[in-house]
Order: C-alpha cells, then structure tokens, then sequence
C-alpha cells in the first residue's frame, strides 16, 4: 500500500519545510512545484500557466502559453476548471503509483477515496509574520500583508474547488500548531500519528 501524506498549510506556517522533512525522514518524494512541472508537460500548456494560476482562481488567455505542438487552438481562453482537471489527473497518477507526499492543491479532497493521511499545519500569525519577513527579507507589515493574501487565495481556491472550508478541522485527520514542536518535531508527530493509523510502516 502507497503511503500518501496531503499536506495544508498556513502561509508562513513551515508547512512545505514539514513537508521536506517528513520525506527525508521516510524516503518518500514530496511533490510541490514539481506537480507543476507534472501537469504541464502532461497536458501540453505552458509550465508558467500553471506557476500563475497555483492555487489561485484566475483565467488566462492561451495565445502566451499554449505549447501548439501538442493541442490545438479552440477556445481563447482556459478556465480553472480546465486547469484543475489537469492538475488532479496528475495528483491521482502520482497517488496510484507511489508514495507520496503532496503539499496543498486540494490533493485531501482530490484523493478522498483513497486511504490517506490528511494534515493541515497553521501556526499563531505573530510567529508566521518573523518567518516570513525573516525568509524574504521584509518588514514585518509587508510580511502581514504577505501573509493576509496568500492565506485568502489559498482559501478561496480550495473552498470553490472542494465545496468545503480551508483549515477546517473536520476536514482532515491532523491539524498540528508548528510553533509549539518546530519543523523536526511537528515531522515526527505527523509520522507517528500516520503509523498508528496504518498509513505509514
């Protein structure tokens, strides 16, 4: 059985660095801007169409990112529907055939039906607003800024695509504070709770 770990996080929360830890930890591939690059060369669009609509709802025109070789021209645009669609095809393909452990995208709603383990990792703002401004060398009110948009993007896309509510606990089987165990040990926690529930030996 394929061990498959979804990742939701907070922006700022360290959650993509849980993420990296945990598949150090296991061996297993975390999937990130890499599903990017998956679903793009599946699909024939553009790599940078997908990098501009990450997690974001948007529509673009097609004439700056459309690969010709691979599709024809129909329509002058490509919805997020359209993008989506591709996107889960990818996360499903990658979930059937290995372990994985995959960060945002929606990938706990796309891969309901399949035995995972759904964590979504936040922390208090004030902590994610030193780590942020910290990691991009901001000011701490460019880095609340920072912090306020990505959050709402990230929500509005998952809310419209999966019908349900980000960061709602319901929603997935762990929701950890990174703050209180840091990166290493919130890595540990969520490996130990995905081996008592059978999905990680």
């Amino acid at each position: 059985m394929n061990t498959i770990i979804n990742i939701g996080r907070q922006f700022g929360s360290g959650g993509g660095f849980v993420a990296k830890a945990i598949g150090e930890k296991l061996g297993i591939k975390v999937y990130d801007n890499e599903l990017i690059s998956r679903a793009a060369e599946e699909s024939g669009f553009s790599k940078e169409l997908f990098k501009r609509s990450d997690e974001k709802r948007s529509m673009f025109s097609m004439s700056s990112f459309f690969a010709p070789w691979r599709y024809e021209v129909s329509q002058n645009y490509v919805n997020d529907d359209a993008l989506f669609k591709i996107q889960s095809d990818v996360i499903r393909e990658i979930a059937s055939k290995d372990s994985a452990i995959i960060i945002g995208r929606c990938s706990d709603y796309i891969l309901r039906d399949m035995k995972c383990l759904d964590v979504f990792i936040s922390a208090p703002l004030e902590y994610r607003i030193k780590r942020v401004a910290d990691r991009e060398k901001m000011s701490e009110d460019d880095a609340r800024a920072l912090i306020a948009k990505k959050d709402r993007t990230r929500e509005t896309y998952y809310n419209y695509f999966t019908f349900g509510n980000w960061g709602m606990a319901s929603n997935y089987d762990l929701c950890v504070d990174s703050s209180i165990l840091g990166i290493e040990g919130t890595a540990d926690l969520i490996i130990e709770v995905g081996k008592k529930m059978g999905i990680i030996r």
